[in-house]
């Protein structure tokens, strides 16, 4: 776990995250998918998460030296909470109850103080 503990569950909440924007149905803030219909819009947001996960546990496993890896994906972490406040009244934004808000925060959090320690 390389001493990054913070990091992990941070991740752990980003995964959480996730899971979430699907029942949020995300695709429709972000831009191209926006443009689609629902089933269209889901079947492209979840797969895109195949190779993006593939590469992050490949990168966080295999790589003797992944420091970069996790200082960048803190940095993710932090710069996607504020995300999601810029984007906390978009029409479409289905990210409105306490428990989206908990684990979008938290993973944000955890991100900012991996890289305070």
């Amino acid at each position: 776990m390389n001493g990054h503990l913070f990091f992990y569950i941070g991740l752990a909440f980003l995964l959480m995250h996730e899971i979430d924007a699907v029942r949020c149905k995300e695709w429709r803030m972000l831009p191209g998918l926006s443009l689609l219909d629902d089933k269209r819009g889901l079947r492209i947001f979840a797969l895109a998460h195949i190779p993006i996960f593939g590469f992050l546990f490949c990168g966080l496993i295999g790589m003797e030296n992944n420091e970069g890896l996790i200082w960048g994906l803190n940095i993710f972490y932090v710069l996607h909470f504020g995300l999601h406040i810029l984007f906390l009244r978009h029409n479409k934004n289905e990210f409105q109850d306490w428990i989206s808000w908990a684990i979008i925060s938290a993973a944000g959090l955890f991100g900012l103080l991996d890289l305070l320690v």
